[in-house]
């Protein structure tokens, strides 16, 4: 990695989100941060739930203080969807994630020198995680596509998309905001077979059964969010709540708007069709490059 970005502009440190100390040093002379460090994989956060809670909450936490104590200008913490109503310990360790976050941003205020506010998106397209490289490694070697259920629906992100939302919430965040970007989806037998078209494959589309632990659907923005949240055209901005322990205000002041709202997700956002989704895919250098070696 070093040796691919020799620019004297870029420093590299060896160190550890669970060590603050390791944290402190290369927090030296930095005005903003954009906070990606985590256990993203599901299985592994699901064997060994602990760690996922030292890298993902405790690590945050470090990065947070660290932050504020060098007076860091700006720090943008990235999340995901699984965040929202989690059912395995990744999404549960980076919901509290973004609750650390977000209590401390609360607590700083307006005008605190730092301001930390969180960005929500789920897997980016062709990236580590997305089905996009299983289905076309799958093609290459002449094999079916495996998918688990077929009218599964996702949210398809570009990288460029996922960039952008981090932009906005670093020029438009305040203390304890959270971010999230509209995006279209697809269910998986229409990206299945818009990649087969592409590629021009004989494969077939071959149906295993919904894995453990798998959604049929991605929130991105939970009901009782959605009652906050401020539309923003291409993106939703969810400010923290306000409230402070005075626990009458969480029990006995009821929000009668949120029994008549949605949740935001892939079911009942913008679906894309095949020629929709064929266009979206030719965007990905995976693909285009592959298509145009044809």
């Amino acid at each position: 990695m070093r040796h691919l970005y020799n620019n004297s502009k870029i420093k590299f440190y060896l160190g550890d989100v669970r060590d603050k100390r390791s944290v402190d040093i290369a927090m030296n002379g930095v005005d903003y941060i954009f906070h990606a460090a985590a256990l993203k994989q599901v299985p592994s956060c699901e064997f060994f739930p602990m760690q996922a809670v030292r890298t993902n909450v405790l690590g945050t936490e470090n990065v947070i203080e660290s932050a504020i104590e060098h007076k860091v200008k700006r720090m943008i913490v990235l999340s995901t969807d699984k965040a929202c109503y989690p059912i395995n310990a990744m999404g549960m360790s980076k919901a509290l994630m973004e609750k650390v976050a977000i209590a401390r941003g609360r607590a700083l205020g307006k005008n605190s020198d730092t301001t930390i506010c969180c960005t929500r998106y789920g897997n980016v397209m062709a990236s580590r995680g997305s089905v996009i490289p299983l289905f076309i490694d799958q093609i290459k070697v002449g094999k079916d596509i495996t998918i688990t259920d077929p009218e599964m629906t996702r949210f398809m992100m570009t990288l460029d998309d996922a960039v952008d939302l981090v932009l906005f919430a670093f020029k438009h965040g305040e203390n304890g905001d959270l971010f999230v970007q509209k995006a279209p989806a697809s269910t998986i037998q229409n990206l299945a077979e818009s990649i087969l078209e592409l590629y021009n494959s004989k494969s077939k589309v071959k149906i295993i059964g919904t894995r453990h632990g798998e959604k049929l659907y991605e929130t991105l923005v939970t009901r009782e969010e959605m009652a906050k949240s401020i539309d923003m055209e291409n993106y939703f901005r969810i400010p923290c709540d306000d409230r402070d322990l005075n626990y009458d205000q969480f029990f006995t002041e009821g929000e009668s708007t949120i029994s008549l709202i949605e949740d935001y997700h892939s079911h009942n956002t913008r679906r894309l069709d095949k020629k929709a989704m064929t266009a979206l895919l030719l965007k990905l250098e995976l693909i285009s490059d592959d298509v145009e070696r044809k």
